[in-house]
């Protein structure tokens, strides 16, 4: 068995005293520990669905440049044309 700390301790007296009343019956440590642990894990997943579609949404928007983003990138690769032109190689 796994020896407790205090911060552990206080999350599941924390959860005993938020769910017991709402469920109507008495909680064990276990019953408390397995909530919370449910409760972490159900949002976890919903900051990893979250991050998901920020991600997909940012790439959704860089498949289509704006017409400013396209000037930037013609003026960048006009830059680099300059450059190389100003080189002497050996």
């Amino acid at each position: 068995m796994k020896p407790s700390n205090p911060a552990n301790d206080n999350l599941i007296d924390q959860t005993i005293r938020l769910w017991q009343p709402r469920l109507g019956r008495n909680l064990s440590r276990e019953d408390a520990r397995q909530i919370a642990e449910n409760v972490t894990g159900f949002f976890a997943t919903l900051a990893k669905w979250s991050r998901a579609e920020m991600s997909a949404a940012v790439n959704d928007n860089n498949l289509q440049p704006k017409a400013s983003e396209k000037e930037d990138e013609k003026r960048s690769g006009e830059t680099i044309e300059q450059g190389e032109r100003g080189r002497s190689r050996p």
